[in-house]
This record gives structure tokens, sequence and C-alpha cells, in this order.
């Protein structure tokens, strides 16, 4: 059910991602993500993709340098039609054992405090919240929280 994307998948996971920019509060980002970009993500580390371009999940470094090498942030988004029915929970845990067989030990959710969702299907795969920054990100003329989430792989 669940693959490794392939560069065939750039189109829709761009298509996907500009969506949750332009129309939610679920991302900081206000910039649309390039196809190159995007292609370029698929190459250079893991995304996982669900079928019939329903959803999504990736993960890349937490911050830069040796001492964080084995703490990573992810992503993972979903196509309206593919919430609610168990998808993200699969592609999650698929992600952690990923991450798990690349030695990773810390997993972390970067989570906008206007998406209250997120942060409960976080809590339960297991992640804690470690962190509320108030007011760091702000969107369409709105101050958003960044909620910090992490798991132990």
């Amino acid at each position: 059910m669940i693959g490794a994307a392939t560069a065939d998948d750039a189109d829709w996971i761009t298509s996907l991602w500009n969506e949750v920019i332009a129309d939610t509060f679920v991302t900081f980002t206000t910039e649309p993500k390039s196809q190159t970009a995007i292609a370029e993500m698929i190459a250079t580390r893991p995304v996982l993709v669900l079928p019939d371009a329903m959803g999504f999940a990736t993960y890349g470094p937490f911050r830069a340098g040796p001492g964080y090498a084995a703490t990573i942030e992810h992503t993972i988004l979903l196509s309206p039609r593919a919430q609610g029915q168990g998808h993200g929970r699969t592609l999650l845990t698929a992600l952690m054992n990923t991450a798990r067989g690349e030695q990773k030990h810390i997993m972390v959710a970067g989570i906008s405090g206007a998406n209250p969702g997120a942060i409960a299907f976080h809590a339960a795969l297991g992640f804690q919240q470690v962190a509320q920054m108030p007011e760091v990100g702000r969107k369409g003329g709105q101050w958003l929280d960044l909620i910090l989430m992490q798991k132990q792989l």
C-alpha cells in the first residue's frame, strides 16, 4: 500500500503541498513549492507515498551540525479524501520504521497551533509535547504558535 516516492510523484506532491500552503494555517510557509524542489527532495531523502495521490510523508534534518544527525523533523500531508481513515497513522508508522532503519533516534513534529487535529494525531502515536513557542509564525495576518512534539524511535 505505501511505497517510496518516484520522480513521477513530484507533480501531485507539489500540487497537494501548495494547496495546503495557500489554503491553511497548517504550515507557516507562504511560498509555493516548485516541482523541481519536490523532485530534488524525492531524490535526496526518504519520501513515502500512499496510492492514488492520497498523501505523503518525509523527513529531513532537524538542525544542521553533526550533533543533531540522529534527530529528524518530519512532514506528513494527506489529501482531504484520505483524512480520518487511518491512512495518516499507517503512513507515519511506516516513516518511523524507515527512520529507525537509518538509525535515527528522535523524530520531531513542528505543528501549527492552529492545527489541533495534528496535535491529537501525534499524541495518539506516542509523540509528547516538549515546547510551545507563542506567536513565532505569521501568516495571513495572524500570529501563530509553534508546538514542538517529539518521539523517541
